[in-house]
Protein backbone atom coordinates (compact mmCIF):
# COMPACT_ATOMS: atom_id res chain seq x y z
CA UNK A 1 0.00 0.00 0.00
CA UNK A 2 1.33 3.26 -0.91
CA UNK A 3 1.94 5.88 2.31
CA UNK A 4 0.22 8.79 0.00
CA UNK A 5 -3.14 6.43 0.27
CA UNK A 6 -3.40 6.67 4.02
CA UNK A 7 -3.36 10.68 4.01
CA UNK A 8 -6.16 12.55 2.13
CA UNK A 9 -4.55 15.54 0.01
CA UNK A 10 -5.08 18.67 1.51
CA UNK A 11 -7.53 20.78 0.04
CA UNK A 12 -6.86 23.70 -2.12
CA UNK A 13 -6.69 26.96 -0.99
CA UNK A 14 -9.16 29.57 -1.86
CA UNK A 15 -8.37 32.45 -3.58
CA UNK A 16 -9.07 35.68 -1.27
CA UNK A 17 -12.01 38.08 -2.51
CA UNK A 18 -11.05 41.45 -3.83
CA UNK A 19 -12.45 43.32 -1.20
CA UNK A 20 -12.48 47.01 -2.59
CA UNK A 21 -14.95 46.17 -5.46
CA UNK A 22 -17.06 44.84 -2.85
CA UNK A 23 -19.73 46.87 -1.69
CA UNK A 24 -20.90 46.75 2.27
CA UNK A 25 -23.71 44.66 1.70
CA UNK A 26 -21.79 41.90 -0.24
CA UNK A 27 -18.49 42.22 2.43
CA UNK A 28 -21.12 41.54 5.24
CA UNK A 29 -22.48 38.15 3.24
CA UNK A 30 -18.91 37.74 2.72
CA UNK A 31 -18.11 37.25 6.35
CA UNK A 32 -21.28 35.60 7.01
CA UNK A 33 -20.51 32.80 4.49
CA UNK A 34 -16.78 32.62 5.44
CA UNK A 35 -18.07 32.71 9.48
CA UNK A 36 -20.68 29.67 8.55
CA UNK A 37 -17.57 27.80 6.63
CA UNK A 38 -15.44 28.14 9.87
CA UNK A 39 -17.89 26.66 12.28
CA UNK A 40 -18.62 23.82 9.73
CA UNK A 41 -15.07 23.21 10.09
CA UNK A 42 -14.80 23.54 13.91
CA UNK A 43 -17.59 21.23 13.93
CA UNK A 44 -15.39 18.85 12.11
CA UNK A 45 -12.82 18.79 14.51
CA UNK A 46 -14.96 18.45 17.24
CA UNK A 47 -16.13 15.12 15.70
CA UNK A 48 -12.90 13.69 14.87
CA UNK A 49 -11.53 14.82 17.98
CA UNK A 50 -14.77 12.99 19.73
CA UNK A 51 -13.74 9.83 17.81
CA UNK A 52 -10.13 9.63 18.26
CA UNK A 53 -11.09 10.09 22.63
CA UNK A 54 -13.45 7.51 22.49
CA UNK A 55 -10.79 4.93 20.12
CA UNK A 56 -7.98 5.82 22.35
CA UNK A 57 -10.14 4.83 25.33
CA UNK A 58 -10.76 1.58 23.31
CA UNK A 59 -7.32 0.75 23.05
CA UNK A 60 -6.07 2.36 26.71
CA UNK A 61 -4.79 -0.64 29.03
Amino acid sequence: MNPDDLEPAKPKTVEPADLEVMSIEALGEYIAEREAEIERARAAIAKKQAAHAAASSVFKQ
